[in-house]
């Protein structure tokens, strides 16, 4: 499998990413979502959380249905009832999550260390004995004791997990921290692990591919990086990192990256910003005319990655930054004939109007072309 090792894919668009102030998904939506993300090629999906409500389990149902590729998952707390509803939907693991720092363990769930490590232990057994395949997550384990982390996943596994996950639940990990986290426990662990990171300091993409750098057999995503706060690991940025940047292989499919992109700002009614890396509008629109004419020469000069490996189409964008090779370049895509004289005339006057703070969308620039080349 190349330099990837066993690294997995763990999607958690339809869990953690639902839980995005404002987006639930519909049954149905929650089906196509799945069925779009076991084409891009994911290892398991986290189809949601089975004790939430009656539609939650009807969806998650149908998911196991369609018999998909990818491992369908629960989330689970620390509660024997919410295992026992994943086992109703037929799923085939649960990503069981119980705290570990300090702060969870006493000013959220006033438990102990001890107890934690009980409830560990006990519903690992429970949901192995059950068929059940089970990932086990530290929640808040960047503010937690590694020893105690270490305790709490090795009393796990002995009891039938297959992986444990460290989980940077509040976002304030950065990569160095990340880094040391894992090189720890991979020293003491034998087992995969799996990292699940938040982005409130714009840190989950690099904190994610640091993870997976330094040992991390899986990494919990996100499509768009949607999620709580400000959101998870977006899924296109880590794999698309993970592959151009340091070589590593996914099962990911690069060209269904841009159509599951889509497919879940539709449903989710959460606007991709045309800024976002990898699937926003503008990562491949080049309006500047120092860029364009570039481009045009050899597209890696301002392109990091080929537009159409991840299903995209590169676009140039008229405007007051433009040079004459962008207005060249679009008459011709448009079959319109001009002298140099006239392409002076609409750079001159695409300039004179982004002067005056006016974008230039396509019917403004239907009406320049019209005055220019007609004269009116």
């Amino acid at each position: 499998m190349g330099k990837s090792g066993n690294f997995q894919t763990f999607d958690t668009t339809l869990r953690d990413g639902e839980q995005t102030p404002g987006i639930a998904f519909s049954p149905e939506e929650k089906i196509e979502i799945a069925k779009k993300l076991d084409e891009l090629g994911v290892d398991i999906i986290e189809a949601g959380s089975a004790k939430v409500s009656k539609g939650e389990r009807k969806a998650i149902s149908s998911i196991t249905e369609e018999n998909l590729k990818a491992d369908i998952f629960s989330f689970c707390r620390g509660l024997k009832t919410d295992i026992d509803e994943a086992l109703n939907c037929d799923v085939d693991g649960i990503h069981l999550v119980v705290p570990v720092s300090d702060l969870h363990i006493e000013k959220k769930l006033n438990s102990t260390r001890e107890e934690i490590k009980s409830i560990a232990r006990t519903l690992t057994r429970y949901a192995v004995e059950h068929g059940l395949k089970v990932e086990i997550s530290g929640e808040d384990s960047t503010r937690a004791d590694e020893d105690f982390i270490c305790e709490v996943f090795s009393n796990s596994l002995k009891e039938g997990a297959g992986s444990a996950c460290i989980c940077d639940t509040a976002g304030i990990a950065t990569p160095e921290k990340i880094h040391d986290l894992i090189t720890t426990l991979k020293k003491e662990i034998d087992s995969p692990l799996a990292v699940h990171c938040h982005n409130d300091f714009g840190l989950a993409t690099a904190n994610t591919v640091e993870a997976v750098r330094a040992g991390a057999n899986k990494a919990h995503l996100t499509v768009n990086g949607i999620g709580e706060r400000g959101g998870n690991a977006a899924l296109e940025e880590v794999v698309v990192a993970l592959s151009e940047l340091y070589g590593f292989e996914t099962s990911i499919n690069f060209d269904k990256i841009y159509e599951t992109s889509k497919l879940v700002e539709e449903y989710s009614g959460s606007p991709i910003p045309p800024s976002k890396a990898i699937v926003g509008a503008n990562s491949f629109a080049h309006e500047a005319g120092i860029h364009v004419d570039g481009i045009l020469k050899d597209s890696s000069t301002y392109e990091p990655i080929d537009p159409h490996k991840i299903g995209r189409e590169r676009r140039f964008v008229v405007g007051k930054h433009s040079g004459k090779h962008a207005i060249e370049n679009k008459l011709k895509e448009e079959d319109i004939e001009a002298s140099q004289e006239e392409i002076d005339a609409i750079l001159k006057r695409i300039k004179e109007e982004g002067d005056k703070g006016i974008s230039i969308d396509e019917e403004f620039w239907a009406s320049i072309i019209e005055e220019v080349l007609t004269g009116d």
